[in-house]
């Protein structure tokens, strides 16, 4: 056994080091605790909650791999469910699996007139986020059969339950927002297909969803489908750790990834292109103005990737595309517009010293929220689509955290540094 040594004071301690396959091993400082100390790490910078064997990540090196597999051979030969059995189970689908797997999710899609009624009773203002949150956690009331966790075939089934009704969950938020009619699943259609026209159809219409949209969110839900411990992760193993039911965990997973430091972030850098393109400067001229005023450029850096993000070039190449297309009618003049702001504003971060030195290179955000514009959603239902592909890494880490004999509820210390003991003194006397 590899063990780490270090000195504080007139103290030693001896530390056992976990090896990983690849990435940083792990000094294991959960002893340090009985010695009177704990390790102070804001953030969780250099603080790894569990071994995994889910997602590898190299952020210096452009890499991000699913049980192995590198996100762009997942990207180019894989659909989104067949990812997620990945991401669950370890190893990809033999045929009879992927097609049970399909069918047990797409014969779960529907949901029941109560449900619906539920889901009608939301403010047609209200954020997308809380309403698909509050519906995933609601599902666990619907299936009580389906929440002990100490249950392998209940916590398999909420599983399915989960990825198959989250897709109708947030087309039901979308049409309402628009005051449309919710449209019931059709189970002879793919999962991404039928979730675009359960979004856009009209009722008693044929609907043909376009091929390059299935495909492109289909690349899109994979690419989000899990990224190692971030902050909606973490909270959704910390919540398990308490043996909260997988719907509440989701759930909980759901509200951390609203923030705006988190899903929200490709909202930000629609926001971003439009002030650049409405503030009749050019993007040289912006980008110099923001660097002078200590101004953050949307969608430019990441806690992970010190280089290019991998998810990035996978989404650029799908907005080529559609931008390339004569026919993309849902994308207003003004909007495809962005796409050249975009496209120039990369180029000079990829060549201007400013960024290079400082690892500011696109993200996974800079380019996804014109493809979710382009399909036709509004940017408000753009965290709903990241949590809709999140939701496989989600379960897969969930799942994890149960079976690991060396999970215990999250529970993590403080330094405190607030007043030391003091004595109560009354109103009268306060000055």
């Amino acid at each position: 056994m590899t063990l780490a040594e270090f000195d504080v004071d007139d103290n030693r301690f001896t530390l056992p080091v976990v090896k990983a396959t690849e990435g940083p091993d792990g000094i294991v400082v959960s002893k340090l605790r009985n010695d009177g100390w704990v390790t102070l790490d804001p953030g969780f910078l250099t603080t790894a909650q569990c071994e995994s064997k889910i997602t590898f990540i190299d952020g210096s090196r452009s890499i991000l791999r699913y049980r192995g597999y590198p996100i762009e051979q997942l990207c180019a030969h894989s659909d989104f469910l067949e990812v997620a059995w990945l991401l669950r189970h370890g190893e990809l689908p033999t045929r009879d699996q992927y097609d049970r797997f399909c069918s047990d999710i797409n014969h779960r899609t529907m949901v029941g007139e109560d449900f619906r009624t539920f889901m009608g009773s939301f403010p047609r203002t209200a954020h997308p986020m809380s309403m698909m949150a509050s519906a995933v956690n609601a599902l666990a009331t619907f299936y009580p059969d389906t929440t002990d966790v100490s249950d392998s075939d209940q916590l398999e089934e909420s599983a399915t339950i989960i990825m198959a009704k989250a897709r109708t969950i947030v087309s039901y938020i979308f049409r309402r927002r628009r005051d449309e009619p919710m449209l019931f699943p059709d189970y002879s259609r793919g999962y991404v297909d039928d979730f675009l026209r359960m979004c856009f159809a009209v009722p008693y219409e044929p609907f043909d969803s376009d091929p390059l949209y299935v495909h492109a969110l289909g690349r899109l839900l994979i690419i989000h489908a899990d990224h190692e411990q971030n902050c909606s992760t973490s909270v959704v193993r910390i919540a398990g750790s308490a043996h909260a039911n997988l719907y509440s965990a989701i759930a909980a997973g759901i509200n951390a990834l609203s923030g705006p430091l988190h899903g929200g972030a490709n909202e930000a850098v629609l926001r971003q292109l439009k002030a650049i393109r409405d503030s009749g400067k050019s993007v040289r001229e912006f980008v110099e103005w923001s660097k002078a005023n200590g101004r953050r450029i949307s969608g430019l850096g990441h806690r992970v990737y010190k280089s290019y993000d991998p998810r990035a070039a996978i989404a650029k190449q799908y907005l080529e595309k559609i931008m390339a297309r004569t026919d993309t009618a849902r994308l207003p003049a003004d909007e495809r517009a962005l796409f050249d702001v975009a496209t120039e504003l990369e180029s000079l971060a990829m060549n201007d010293d400013y960024f290079i030195s400082r690892h500011l290179y696109p993200n996974v955000d800079f380019y996804t929220g014109l493809i979710y514009r382009a399909i036709g959603f509004d940017p408000a239902m753009f965290t709903t689509l990241f949590a809709l592909g999140r939701i496989p890494g989600w379960i897969a880490q969930y799942r994890e955290m149960l079976s690991d004999p060396n999970t215990k509820i999250g529970r993590p210390r403080q330094v405190y540094t607030g007043e030391g003991e003091r004595a109560y003194v009354s109103m009268e006397e306060r000055g």
